[in-house]
């Protein structure tokens, strides 16, 4: 089992820039992709972005393609999400998850380990 615990949400305004971090501990050997997902009230979780542990494979949802990025630091277990030009619609709980297995699936069904979650507001 692996643990995961997200920081860096906070209320920016629209335009604003944002970084998320995900710290991992615990078999983090045994993780391929990790991923973040985001919550907005009364919705369902939707994917936001992945990267690969090992080599530098990246996927992103098209709502956040050119304003995102996902990025990791191996040597301190970390992923990082970079916010760029948020967007109200942006706002949500982001979540940091991880999936054991070497393909990618953007369904948080097929993720593993989950963190609790950091909230994200942007203000119009």
């Amino acid at each position: 089992q692996v643990q995961l615990v997200e920081s860096g949400g906070g209320l920016v305004q629209a335009g604003g820039s944002l970084r998320l971090s995900c710290a991992a501990s615990g078999r983090t050997v045994s993780m391929y992709f990790m991923g973040w997902f985001r919550q907005a009230p009364g919705k369902e979780r939707d994917f936001v972005a992945a990267i690969r542990w090992s080599g530098s494979s990246t996927v992103y949802a098209d709502s956040v393609k050119g304003r995102f990025t996902i990025s990791r630091d191996n040597t301190k277990n970390t992923v990082y999400l970079q916010m760029n030009n948020l967007k109200p619609e942006d706002t949500a709980v982001y979540y940091c998850a991880a999936r054991r297995g070497d393909t990618f699936y953007s369904s948080s069904v097929r993720y593993d380990d989950w963190g609790q979650g950091t909230q994200v507001t942007v203000s119009s």
